[in-house]
């Protein structure tokens, strides 16, 4: 079956409206099945636990995966029991966003990046720029540079959650087909846990310089070392426990919930982060060593001009996880233009400021001992030298204030992220809330310790994964923005049925996205190898020092050629690529559930009509 595009559309009156087939909204009662009989049925089989549905009678293993599996709400208050397959393709913590949960205004998406950018890393990220030889002046203007392409693209990936509610994991498969779209999440997902132990440890270093404040400076050494590692001590690891425990709680809220948490986190940090530059400007006097930050004698233009490259690409690295799962948030907007301007002027001007911060940190820092303390925890340790009060209080309360900090990124960043993209790759099993609770529990295992032990090498192969992420980043836009002109399908999103515009083939696999990702990883990989240690040429690592662009300008630029000789179905009209036409628009989904249930029901007998856009 031949299908080139489609829409359902729920009308004002009294009746469901699918492309000019009606259904009374009499028989809605009827199709959902809520019906006194069937309620009846249905308490009868949760009486008779033993007996499935089926007939057959349950075993062990039946009731474990009964006990086990997650009850989605299907949006009309029933509970549905679907298999893994079906479970994948549709399920209640997937489902789009609907104007009850959509919380999230102008003001929320400020307090989220201002919560989550007063942390540990931000205040380091000048670091790049000032070891490869660049002034301050200069690492803070390729700051703000960076970090607009970072908002741009930001912005960009937010559009689609923004205006159909969808997350990420729903969104990636209109570009890379139903059933490959799990790689592309999964990559996130190993990408999220790692990230989480990471910060989970840094917390833990904030809680050591609390209790070191109040129980004295030598607590490490008088617990005792009874680990059999180099890199861990008892004190060290209590802490990092205990860090990661209390996270825990915060795991069990949904995500649109926690706009309370960033607001609250967007007051406390900023303080903690000011006073703390106010101290160490006070410790030093005023004076302070900028010009000692770096070293740049002998570097001449070309030089020079690379280092501003690489300072501006570090932001991209770092963002690369970010700017995939952007729709993951903007999805709760209110409004079509709630998460655009908002992130487009905060999320700049946030790294700008706490790099400042960070900059005359560590100038007033270098003034006091001789030594660049890139991290402010390594600051906050040396402040504790003396040990007077007034030093104990500041250190306990700005390392509290960036423990918290480090609680809210955590979450935002990485254990949020993390729980939705697993939903999508087992939702029978895993929902939002447990998918969050296993990222926490592999950070254990991850070992941060270890990692962090070698912590150029490990931080360099973190950023250099943007190599991968750039090139499905790239597919994403070209395909929504280039090929779709801003249209989705979102009944199409979670079907799995054939003929479905997102399923593309038997393999649910959209071959033009994969080529064009495996195409967009290739001039960047030889760099990617030499960025972790291999001998590569000098032409390659001067790519790969633009790694972000090259990868998400190849992999669009490849895609759309290919759609160009081999186009896909699902746009209404069947625009050509070089069309000026745009066909995005705010969808209403409050009975989602429903209307996708006539879909799948109707779908081949349908007498498809192309919407009509304003």
């Amino acid at each position: 079956m031949s299908i080139t595009s489609s829409s359902l559309r729920r009308t004002n009156g009294s009746s469901d409206e699918y492309t000019g087939e009606k259904f009374p909204s009499a028989a809605k009662a009827q199709v959902v099945g809520v019906s006194s009989e069937t309620n009846s049925n249905d308490d009868n089989d949760s009486v008779c636990s033993d007996v499935s549905k089926k007939g057959k009678v349950k075993t062990a293993w039946d009731k474990i995966i009964d006990l086990i599996e997650v009850k989605h709400p299907d949006g009309e208050g029933r509970v549905a029991s679907k298999s893994v397959l079906e479970s994948f393709v549709y399920n209640g913590e997937l489902t789009p966003v609907e104007a009850k949960r959509r919380q999230w205004s102008w003001k929320q998406y400020v307090f989220f990046w201002i919560s989550g950018t007063f942390n540990v890393n931000t205040w380091q990220i000048s670091a790049t720029g000032l070891q490869l030889g660049l002034n301050w002046w200069q690492t803070w203007i390729c700051i703000w540079v960076g970090y607009l392409c970072v908002a741009v693209f930001i912005v960009l990936a937010s559009r689609v959650g923004n205006m159909y509610h969808l997350s990420f994991p729903s969104s990636c498969r209109v570009a890379f087909g139903t059933y490959f779209s799990v790689w592309v999440v999964l990559n996130r997902v190993v990408m999220a846990c790692v990230w989480y132990s990471t910060q989970a440890y840094l917390g833990g270093i904030c809680l050591q310089l609390c209790f070191r404040s109040i129980f004295g400076n030598n607590l490490n050494q008088r617990m005792g070392d009874t680990i059999p590692s180099e890199n861990l001590t008892n004190f060290e690891l209590m802490c990092f426990i205990l860090f990661w425990a209390v996270s825990l709680p915060f795991l069990w809220f949904p995500p649109h919930s926690l706009r309370y948490l960033f607001a609250a986190k967007s007051f406390i940090t900023p303080i903690g982060a000011f006073a703390f530059l106010i101290w160490c400007v006070r410790k030093c006097n005023g004076t302070l060593s900028m010009s000692a930050l770096n070293d740049n004698s002998g570097m001449n233009q070309a030089a020079t001009a690379w280092a501003v490259i690489r300072s501006i690409m570090s932001s991209m690295d770092n963002f690369s996880t970010l700017v995939l799962n952007a729709p993951d948030f903007s999805r709760f907007g209110k409004t079509p233009r709630s998460s655009m301007l908002s992130q487009f002027i905060v999320i700049p001007v946030c790294f700008a400021v706490i790099s400042l911060l960070g900059i005359i940190c560590v100038s007033a820092a270098y003034t006091l001992y001789g030594i660049n303390y890139w991290s402010p925890l390594d600051i906050l340790s040396r402040f504790l030298g003396g040990f007077s009060k007034g030093d104990r209080a500041g250190v306990f309360l700005i390392a509290f204030s960036f423990a918290f900090d480090q609680l809210g990124a955590n979450l935002s960043n990485n254990a949020i992220p993390a729980g939705t993209d697993m939903t999508a790759i087992l939702p029978k099993f895993i929902n939002i809330r447990r998918g969050a609770f296993i990222c926490a529990c592999i950070s254990l295992a991850i070992c941060p310790w270890n990692l962090l032990a070698s912590s150029s090498k490990f931080t360099t192969a973190l950023s250099a994964y943007a190599v991968f992420l750039s090139a499905i980043a790239g597919v994403i836009f070209a395909d929504y923005y280039i090929v779709r002109k801003g249209y989705v399908n979102i009944y199409h999103c979670y079907s799995n049925l054939p003929g479905t515009f997102y399923m593309y083939n038997r393999y649910g696999t959209n071959w033009r996205a994969v080529v064009s990702y495996v195409i967009g990883i290739v001039p960047n990989f030889p760099g990617f190898l030499g960025s972790v240690g291999l001998s590569v040429p000098i032409g390659a690592m001067r790519v790969y020092y633009l790694n972000y662009f090259v990868g998400y300008l190849i992999s669009a630029i490849t895609y759309v050629t290919l759609v160009y000789f081999f186009p896909v179905n699902g746009i209404p009209g069947n625009p050509k690529i070089t069309d000026k036409v745009w066909l995005e628009e705010w969808v209403e989904v409050e009975d989602f559930a429903y209307e996708r249930e006539q879909f799948e029901k109707n779908f081949n007998s349908l007498s498809y009509q192309e919407p009509k856009f304003a």
